[in-house]
């Protein structure tokens, strides 16, 4: 007997459907049995019931090639064969055709429901030489299982045929050539010569997406067709893979890409709820549930997984976990997992209540995430109280988080101090982050007390905060006063650095001691090497200008002066409206204590009076009836701002005359200095 094979076209998706123009197979059989009674003169005499078809045949020709047929038709000649014939009426009516002699066209479409067919009417070489079982087995070696694509497709028929096919190894086969075909496709250097293998690596750091993963995927055609397998084969393939020797590096992405469409996609998700199927597997359980718990066990877990796997991957299973409510202890691996590779993190990763209608200080979305960075505490910043880098980053992450979280008006004071907390203050290098957080938490809160307002801010270090957000708190009217204060003095320090820098710079580019400053000698070759060096010479041959690196130095010189002046008027103005404030301040609280009835508090408004001509310093000294500065920055007051204030501007007013005075002295450079 002859056997029609066929090859598919290049296709990289398995087809479900045979794309093989076949003939009627009904028609030809017609043939074949009427030419067999014309041929033997024996009419019809058996009838085989197949589903809902009835197939009128000669006992010859089935009591000679199959077992089933030659033990089942000693008694009876009508047969009727079980629900559970591998391939229904189709496969029967191909394996009658061929029992009549004919050639039967065998193609990746057919192939495994036509064995399983025949192993279950026993065409085996016992009965006849050259039966079907042996010959479909030589197909399935020698062209299926070396094709990529119909390997595929007979994978994907074989979920109608269980547990024929596995009983008959179809299913291990294909799984396992279909496993050494994809290793040999990471190490073909041909292949791989312009394009690079799948990894993870590149997205660790990166915040995760589907549509990222998508356009990943489209780069490996053999990943996608891998991905459409049911779960099942899935899971097998990829023990397959690992037991072939490829690099868990190349493993991990498939399993990520695999769950990222049938669990991580809302695309996904909306289709199989518009489909109205039910979404429960034969026990009653959750596929979708059933499905995360697969995909878990597949990824590697531990320091190896956080390496290998996104972390913006991992909060994505970590929400999905919650929507479907995975067991505690499944949880638990899964947050300790992203506990340590939590550093490598984005905020836009985390997760945020998804219910409107519950207060945000109470989800599960926060406490989930509250836990995760308790465990990274616990496991790296308590053993090592060192300021690390990751440390930082870390704290940042959840600073940054606590802006998005601090918007919710029924968050207590308490709660968002406890949330504060959870990384220690130590490991903050910077405190930007943590002003943001706690000015979102007080615009969000404008009707809070000023204890519980200094009990939020009590962790804010104003010397930990850049410049810019220095000057944003000295002008923050919600903060504490507290804070405010040590702004102002913060951005003081920072004003007089600026001014020593920007003097320093004047006086190096224009080679000028002032007094007070250090030694001259310190640049005392500076004007002749700088003449040697690169000097612009007159028609007379007299230098006339300086480097190309001194006029650049100059720049910026005098725009760290002009910055610097502008941030002093800037504070001057928030010391002054500070000062009308606590005078007002003080006046009220002593009209609120002056009673006409009694000479103690005649005296005490005697007193109050007197304060009225005390100096600041004295007051300095004194306990502060509002308790509020001095327990900032000690015995800084705003007479010193003043003074200082007026001794800096002094300062400016000299650096800004002396460089007029510098160009008249020195007209030969206003050509190149303007």
């Amino acid at each position: 007997m002859a056997m029609d094979t066929a090859s598919l076209k290049d296709s990289h998706s398995p087809v479900l459907s045979s794309p093989f123009s076949s003939p009627n197979v009904a028609a030809l059989l017609k043939i074949k049995i009427i030419s067999w009674s014309q041929e033997t003169g024996l009419p019809v005499s058996v009838r085989v019931q197949v589903a809902d078809r009835t197939f009128n045949l000669h006992k010859h020709p089935l009591y000679s090639k199959s077992g089933y047929f030659k033990r089942n038709l000693k008694d009876s000649n009508e047969i009727e064969l079980p629900q559970t014939f591998p391939g229904g009426s189709e496969a029967f009516e191909m394996i009658a055709l061929f029992i009549y002699g004919s050639s039967t066209l065998v193609d990746p479409f057919n192939v495994a429901s036509l064995r399983c067919a025949a192993e279950f009417l026993e065409m085996t070489e016992i009965h006849a030489s050259g039966n079907l079982c042996d010959r479909f087995d030589i197909y399935l070696n020698q062209v299926v299982l070396q094709s990529w694509d119909d390997t595929l497709i007979v994978l994907q028929k074989c979920q109608t045929l269980l547990p024929w096919a596995e009983e008959l190894l179809i299913v291990s086969r294909c799984i396992e050539s279909l496993a050494f075909m994809a290793c040999m496709e990471i190490l073909d250097p041909d292949r791989r010569r312009f394009q690079p293998v799948i990894t993870l690596e590149a997205l660790t750091g990166q915040a995760w997406s589907c549509e990222t993963g998508r356009e990943i995927l489209n780069q490996d055609l053999w990943i996608k067709d891998l991905i459409a397998l049911p779960f099942g084969f899935f899971k097998r393939v990829i023990g397959s893979l690992r037991r072939q020797g490829m690099k868990e590096k190349n493993v991990s992405p498939i399993i990520v890409f695999y769950a990222n469409k049938w669990l991580v996609s809302k695309k996904t998700r909306q289709f199989w709820e518009n489909s109205g199927e039910r979404n429960e597997d034969k026990d009653g359980r959750n596929k979708d549930l059933v499905l995360l718990e697969g995909v878990l066990d597949l990824l590697p877990s531990g320091e190896k997984g956080g390496k290998m796997i996104p972390s913006g991957f991992c909060f994505s299973l970590l929400s999905r976990s919650l929507e479907l409510g995975l067991d505690s202890e499944r949880m638990a691996e899964l947050q300790d997992q992203i506990a340590s590779v939590l550093h490598l993190a984005k905020v836009e990763d985390f997760l945020l209540p998804t219910n409107i209608s519950q207060p945000i200080s109470s989800s599960i979305e926060l406490a989930t995430m509250e836990r995760i960075f308790s465990t990274y505490v616990s496991s790296n910043m308590a053993s090592n109280n060192t300021p690390s880098t990751s440390h930082s980053i870390v704290a940042d992450l959840w600073d940054l988080y606590l802006s998005n979280i601090a918007q919710d008006p029924k968050m207590e004071p308490k709660r968002f101090m406890e949330l504060i907390e959870t990384v220690p203050v130590s490991s903050r290098l910077s405190h930007d982050h943590l002003y943001k957080a706690q000015n979102t938490y007080l615009q969000a809160h404008p009707g809070i007390s000023q204890d519980d307002k200094g009990f939020v801010c009590k962790y804010l270090n104003c010397q930990k905060l850049s410049q810019e957000m220095c000057i944003e708190a000295v002008q923050n009217e919600l903060m504490p006063l507290r804070q405010i204060v040590q702004a102002l003095f913060v951005q003081q320090l920072n004003t007089h650095r600026a001014f020593k820098e920007c003097s320093d710079s004047f006086r190096y580019a224009h080679g000028v001691e002032f007094s007070g400053s250090p030694s001259s000698s310190r640049y005392a070759n500076s004007k002749s090497q700088i003449l040697s060096e690169s000097p612009y010479i007159d028609g007379g041959g007299e230098a006339v200008s300086r480097p190309l690196r001194f006029l650049i130095r100059r720049d910026i010189a005098i725009q760290r002066s002009e910055c610097s002046r502008k941030e002093y008027e800037s504070t001057s103005f928030r010391i002054q409206s500070l000062e009308q404030e606590l005078m007002s301040l003080k006046k009220s609280l002593e009209l609120e204590n002056l009673s006409p009835e009694t000479d103690p508090v005649v005296k005490k408004s005697e007193a109050a009076n007197s304060l009225n001509f005390m100096p600041y310093s004295s007051l300095s000294r004194q306990r502060n009836p509002i308790g509020q500065v001095r327990a900032c920055i000690g015995s800084v007051n705003f007479a010193s701002h003043r003074k200082y204030a007026s001794r800096i501007m002094k300062v400016f007013r000299r650096i800004r005359l002396f460089g007029r005075g510098k160009s008249k002295k020195e007209p030969g450079t206003s050509a190149v200095w303007p």
